[in-house]
């Protein structure tokens, strides 16, 4: 396994919550939109749910439609999955194929790029997905694991 992958597994390891209520969704997505605002200087959409409907969603201005598409493709593949929608992708091209020719999904519902992180409980296991969409993928990746550190951070 390439250290890119071992990288993406070990955060989600590490990035576990203790509980996940609706309110933390709401203080995790707030988290996210102020990053957004104050570090990225971009509209991103963001969208946390709990495995059965939305908690938190907010599209920034410079967002379109086209990202609800994506919001819902790569948390189709951490539903899919159990693992995010980077490394679900990663490991597709670590196998020498592609999301795309590999997995069997429809591409109108599921993609393999980045974005799309499970919310993970201590002892449960994924209990929702964190989504951000308007980036290239991996930045998208990057801009969830950022809010969760920030959001875990604040906890302790």
């Amino acid at each position: 396994m390439s250290e890119f992958l071992k990288a993406l597994l070990s955060q989600e390891e590490e990035l576990q919550f203790e509980s996940f209520t609706n309110e933390d969704a709401f203080e995790l997505g707030r988290i996210i939109v102020e990053h957004a605002r104050a570090v990225i200087g971009r509209g991103i959409a963001v969208h946390i749910e709990n495995g059965e409907y939305p908690l938190f969603t907010h599209y920034m201005t410079g967002t379109s439609k086209d990202n609800v598409y994506w919001i819902n493709a790569k948390k189709n593949v951490v539903h899919h999955y159990g693992h995010s929608s980077l490394y679900v992708g990663e490991k597709y091209k670590a196998e020498g194929t592609t999301f795309k020719d590999a997995s069997g999904l429809s591409l109108e519902e599921y993609q393999g790029e980045g974005g799309s992180f499970p919310i993970l409980v201590r002892g449960k296991g994924k209990v929702g997905t964190v989504t951000v969409s308007g980036l290239a993928g991996e930045e998208d990746h990057q801009v969830a694991v950022d809010g969760i550190r920030k959001f875990l951070d604040a906890k302790e």
